[in-house]
């Protein structure tokens, strides 16, 4: 066999190791009957932040159905939170990786983060068709049309306060694809996840299983729901029959030992984000503020329960299921990190307000 029968365009091809049919059955170039051309080269530019990330995967499950046997390589700062049997290739943002994508060609290129960096990297790939963000002496530029009304939305409260279309949507029309319900993906852990499912439903004993998701980050802190009314709410579902349990991560630690010894509601502790998520995945529903926890529970089809106050509500793909509640007097703080009327909407999001969604539609 000569180098130049080698069939470097297979999808099975590694590069500088043993195909899998090679290692299995001894199959080799240019008689294998497993050869399979790649139909295209696809570069996702994603970054973070990891909810983000993991939001963006929808795109795989398109552009799989569209073309098979597609190589898609995606750049990312979060790739513990990508399934690798998804992707061929996941790079971090490192030297090499980037000179390695600039030297590479792609038939789609994507690049869906505003960082100038991103855009520069999109704008310097070589690429038959790119979409999203691009870079132009200094500056974010669309790379189509189809890009701009995603780019004066963060220019512009007003702008973005009257979309209506999911951030879904929004980012398949910047692909010139259509968003047709396309999953959610994640990486979980088998091991991690077969070990909280068995602890939770010996503990749960048949009961519905809610996670209270407590934290949600120090970027917005006017999301924060007040630690009383999380007390609050535990206890009333305890008392209607559900099996809540306290979830978040090191942030949240101290204030979840607290509610749990106060309110006697189970606080498994916080773990690393693999472990985190495969603990997500032992419980039916979630309740949580707008967070990274919205993205991990709707990558495991759980039912949410989003409460939001600061976001266009519109951006949000539930999925169809849960339901997404609000402070009963509205929010004027649209993007706020701080409440100009001095104490938090969240405030106005009484507890007994989530109890009635869970209990309307779960009893």
């Amino acid at each position: 066999m000569l180098f130049s029968e080698v069939k470097q365009d297979c999808t099975f091809f590694r590069g500088n190791i043993p195909c899998k049919p090679n290692k299995t059955d001894g199959s080799v170039c240019p008689t294998c009957n497993h050869y399979t051309p790649i139909s295209k080269r696809i570069l996702i530019i994603k970054l973070g932040a990891l909810g983000d990330v993991i939001r963006t995967t929808p795109l795989i499950v398109k552009y799989r159905e569209l073309y098979p046997n597609c190589h898609i390589t995606w750049l990312t700062q979060s790739p513990e939170v990508l399934p690798s049997n998804d992707i061929d290739v996941i790079l971090k943002p490192d030297a090499f990786s980037l000179f390695l994508i600039e030297n590479s060609k792609f038939d789609i290129a994507i690049n869906l983060d505003k960082e100038l960096e991103a855009c520069l990297l999109l704008t310097k790939s070589s690429a038959s068709e790119k979409y999203g963000y691009a870079f132009n002496n200094g500056e974010i530029v669309p790379a189509t049309p189809a890009a701009e009304h995603k780019i004066m939305t963060g220019f512009f409260d007003d702008l973005s306060q009257k979309n209506t279309k999911s951030y879904l949507e929004e980012i398949f029309e910047i692909c010139h694809q259509s968003f047709n319900m396309e999953p959610y993906l994640i990486r979980k852990n088998k091991e991690l996840t077969s070990k909280w499912s068995e602890t939770i439903t010996d503990l749960a004993a048949g009961k519905q299983v809610v996670g209270l998701n407590t934290g949600c980050g120090p970027r917005w802190n006017t999301r924060l729901w007040p630690m009383d009314y999380w007390e609050s709410l535990a206890e009333q579902l305890r008392e209607l029959g559900f099996f809540p349990v306290f979830l978040g991560g090191s942030l949240e630690h101290d204030k979840n030992t607290i509610m749990a010894q106060k309110t006697n509601v189970y606080y498994p502790g916080h773990f690393s984000l693999e472990e985190f998520i495969a603990l997500t995945d032992s419980c039916k529903i979630i309740v949580t503020q707008v967070s990274m926890m919205m993205h991990i529970a709707t990558a495991l089809q759980k039912e949410l329960i989003l409460m939001n106050n600061i976001f266009n509500r519109h951006e949000f793909e539930l999925y169809g299921r849960g339901e997404i509640v609000e402070p009963s007097k509205g929010c004027v703080c649209y993007y706020g990190n701080s409440c100009i009327k001095g104490e938090s909407c969240m405030h106005d999001l009484l507890p007994e307000q989530i109890v009635e969604t869970i209990s309307r539609r779960y009893i």
